[in-house]
């Protein structure tokens, strides 16, 4: 092989692997993204049928170990991340790209697994017709984004959704791990 023959080579080696690296990488973010909207949707449905069915706070420690049994091979459904769930429903209600037009044929998929008729809006109200939030379109995804524990952290720590967003934006493009995260917030060394 000539000298021209392996570079070319090389490089035709390091293309395959970017493509690769790339293609692994956005698996992995559409995986995230499609728990994150399930976790959503369960949260959903608890506190739907909580509300309506005026269930108390037994019905969480009671499904717990049913869904346990049920689906053993699935973890992340204790009682405490079902609560959780219920709450990043509550917290994430009108807004959160989740039930946002720009991910509405992602959530479509999983609306129709959650219980919903097909064509149901699982949206509470559009992002639009909340004037106090600074939203833009990355902002329609941006929890969907994240992972479930970085979710819990902002949850968790900070109360105002703008702030929160603000926090979620930096947490993306500064690649914070929750820890980062977490102590960052707690010491004031993010802003």
């Amino acid at each position: 092989m000539s000298n021209s023959d392996l570079t070319l080579y090389f490089q035709l080696l390091a293309d395959i692997k970017e493509r690769v690296r790339h293609a692994q990488q956005r698996a992995i973010l559409s995986a995230n993204a499609a728990m994150i909207l399930m976790y959503w949707n369960v949260g959903r449905m608890i506190a739907s049928r909580q509300q309506r069915e005026g269930w108390g706070a037994k019905v969480i420690p009671r499904l717990a170990p049913d869904l346990k049994n049920e689906l053993p091979e699935k973890k992340g459904f204790s009682p405490a991340n079902l609560k959780r769930m219920v709450r990043f429903w509550n917290e994430y209600l009108a807004f959160s790209g989740i039930g946002a037009p720009s991910v509405r044929q992602f959530a479509a998929k999983e609306t129709s697994h959650a219980g919903l008729p097909d064509g149901q809006e699982i949206s509470a109200q559009p992002v639009r017709q909340m004037p106090d939030w600074t939203v833009n379109h990355q902002d329609d995804v941006l929890f969907l984004q994240l992972s479930w524990s970085h979710n819990i952290v902002l949850m968790q720590k900070i109360k105002d959704l703008p702030t929160r967003l603000w926090y979620a934006r930096q947490t993306l493009e500064q690649h914070f791990h929750e820890r980062e995260l977490e102590t960052g917030l707690l010491l004031g060394s993010l802003s």
